[in-house]
């Protein structure tokens, strides 16, 4: 017979019928009763072992982590707990689980506990929950582009140009470290090395992505991006995972209102299609918080803070309007930011993005036109010489959760921006050509998978939302 999923079993209305199940033991009470688990919903299905019938030594390898195959018939469940259960008539080892030695016994383990056995973390609750959850997120943003008739497009890991401007890449190289050929004034030549060229791991797919959108009009990239940052916190990653649509003849406000529909639309994907999952999760995050003091905690469950994203129109404001809320709010007054507002200009931290979002609007945010001296140099310029045409998107709990522009597609501007940032013009000139051959207006965003799954899911680390996370001195696996 081919085996079932525990997840259908449980839907399955009992009528004596055989089943055939597989998964792994999470515990095993009184000699008789298997709690199983697949991995296909974080709900147990109870099976039922004729112990006086079967030989001790087998009963005495059912432990926990041990993988079974069971045949058996499904009836209605005398306990508490289950609709259904499955009565035994046969069952195989597939695996043992060394009970002395496996590290996952039946008990509460802390976050930090099981970040040390990440290979192990997957079989928990919790975990299992959180990649249920971030697989489908992964399936709705493909599901929402498709439906609207974007092209996905494959930009390349290995590049040799800086999106970002920022210089913090992680090199590709195929030169001996210890001994490198040097040019004459000992500078490394890369002329020798695999590309003949010095090259990265990407930081953004982005400026290949509007390449794409010149011919196609609406694409979108979904793909591993790296940023060699020294930044130990719980909101960064060495190597996290990125959306970036870019849309020809979008301008800002078609972004914004396209990063808004997508983010509710995976939202509302997320609350059909794991209501399960983000209720255990929900009640996890509920006694983490009553850990913290009173005016730490979070005024809205996870699923309120959901259903707050899906409920309201995110208010648009721009960045001067926001440094003004800031700069004359009681917090910043009685200096309760650890970074003050005083002046215009200042790059925002995640305490003033929240204190937007949960205290002064209370509703999903998106700050537009920001001080062109801290964004990047494709963003379109606003007349007034000051600003350009940015975008953020503000979440509760999280601060910024999306970033994106409408590009300068005037080459004039564009080149004198590079000029200005010191961004060699020769290097680029491929993306020149964008702005010389039939520019348009277009625009994009970028949206950090690991901060929307870190979202939905209420974890409050973003190493617990990556399967294999990569953090400074922090390469496992």
């Amino acid at each position: 017979m081919k085996r079932i999923r525990i997840k259908e079993v449980l839907k399955t209305t009992p009528n004596n019928q055989t089943v055939v199940v597989k998964g792994w033991v999470r515990t095993f009470r009184n000699s008789q009763f298997i709690a199983l688990n697949d991995g296909s919903t974080a709900s147990n299905l109870q099976v039922v072992v004729d112990f006086e019938n079967t030989p001790e030594a087998l009963l005495k390898r059912i432990t926990t982590g041990a993988a079974l195959s069971i045949t058996g018939v499904l009836i209605a469940s005398l306990g508490k707990g289950q609709a259904v259960e499955v009565k035994a008539t046969s069952f195989e080892i597939l695996g043992d689980s060394d009970a002395e030695r496996y590290v996952l016994q039946p008990k509460k383990h802390s976050l930090e506990f099981l970040r040390e056995v990440a290979h192990l973390r997957f079989r928990t609750n919790t975990f299992g929950a959180v990649f249920r959850v971030r697989n489908s997120l992964a399936f709705a943003i493909h599901q929402f582009f498709n439906e609207r008739g974007f092209v996905y497009i494959h930009t390349p890991i290995v590049t040799s140009s800086d999106a970002e401007g920022a210089g913090e890449m992680f090199r590709v190289t195929t030169l001996d470290v210890n001994n490198p050929p040097r040019q004459e004034d000992g500078r490394i030549d890369f002329s020798q090395d695999f590309f003949g060229k010095s090259t990265n791991l990407t930081v953004s797919g982005q400026l290949e992505g509007e390449l794409a959108a010149m011919a196609f009009g609406d694409i979108y990239t979904f793909g591993p991006t790296f940023r060699a940052e020294n930044s130990n916190t719980t909101r960064h990653l060495a190597e996290f995972w990125m959306i970036e649509p870019e849309m020809a003849f979008y301008d800002l406000n078609d972004n914004m209102d396209l990063a808004e529909e997508l983010l509710k639309y995976v939202i509302q994907y997320a609350l059909t299609h794991h209501a399960e999952d983000l209720e255990l999760l929900s009640q996890r995050l509920l006694e983490e918080e009553k850990q913290k003091p009173q005016a730490e905690r979070s005024e809205l469950s996870l699923l309120e803070k959901l259903q707050f994203c899906l409920a309201n129109n995110f208010e648009r404001v721009t960045y001067t309007e926001a440094i003004s809320i800031l700069r004359e709010s009681n917090h910043n007054k009685k200096k309760k930011f650890n970074y003050l507002i005083n002046e215009w200009g200042a790059d925002l931290q995640s305490e003033h993005e929240r204190y937007l979002v949960e205290k002064h609007f209370k509703k999903p945010v998106i700050l537009t036109d920001y001080p062109k001296a801290i964004k990047a140099f494709y963003m379109r310029q606003n007349d007034d010489g000051k600003t350009v045409r940015a975008m953020d998107i503000l979440f509760p709990g999280i601060g910024e959760i999306v970033g994106g522009s409408q590009r300068e597609e005037r080459l004039e501007n564009l080149v004198t921006r590079m000029n200005e940032m010191n961004i060699p013009t020769h290097e680029l000139e491929w993306y020149l050509d964008t702005r010389r051959f039939g520019a348009c207006p277009h625009a994009g965003f970028g949206l950090g998978f690991e901060r929307l799954v870190l979202f939905v899911t209420g974890m409050t680390n973003i190493r617990d939302v990556i399967p294999f996370p990569r953090t400074p001195k922090n390469c496992e696996f």
